[in-house]
């Protein structure tokens, strides 16, 4: 299977049309949302094209398709207009034997990890900074970093998992780094 993951859309609808564009052209088969997706939190700026009811609008359709995780911004009102799960604080998705643990990055994070093992995926985002490395114990640590608002010079972006291969993107569909797991 082919997964595209994404976080913190933070209520842009301009971010949400793009990942789903995206989904679509890069035909991928499950959309994995890390957290932060309708609500742009009292800390962050409004994003581009914010607009919590359109971003309900396009991920709707694709509620068979989609596994998300809560983030620190999600609310319960929150999944009263959203037709898939998004209140877990963790998700579990096993491809071909790979276990890939996602989580929002506010529980769990890179410095925090679940139990995991070597050759096991560590789904975050939260920081809005995108990451793709392998650490001491073995275990992959990826972070799409922010769809709708990125921080600290990284690019707004996405990552792929497909056939234990990890790759991040850009918004424009620039692969920036790839790491096979």
């Amino acid at each position: 299977m082919k997964y595209l993951i994404c976080s913190d859309i933070h209520g842009s609808a301009a971010a949400a049309g793009l990942l789903i564009g995206w989904f679509e052209k890069l035909r991928c088969d499950r959309l994995v949302i890390l957290g932060d997706t309708l609500y742009h939190g009292p800390r962050n700026p409004l994003p581009p094209g914010h607009d919590p009811k359109g971003v309900v609008d396009l991920l709707n359709p694709y509620a068979d398709r989609i596994v998300a995780c809560r983030g620190n911004c999600d609310a319960e009102v929150d999944q009263m207009l959203l037709a898939f799960p998004t209140m877990g604080d963790t998700a579990l998705i096993v491809d071909d034997g790979v276990r890939l643990v996602a989580s929002h990055g506010h529980v769990y994070s890179p410095e925090r990890l679940p139990p995991l093992l070597p050759g096991d995926v560590f789904l975050s985002g939260h920081t809005h900074v995108q990451m793709l490395e392998k650490n001491a114990d073995g275990v992959v640590l990826c972070n799409p970093g922010s769809a709708a608002l990125p921080k600290g010079g990284s690019p707004a972006g996405f990552a792929v998992y497909e056939a234990r291969t990890l790759t991040l993107y850009d918004m424009n569909g620039t692969e920036l780094r790839t790491l096979r797991v």
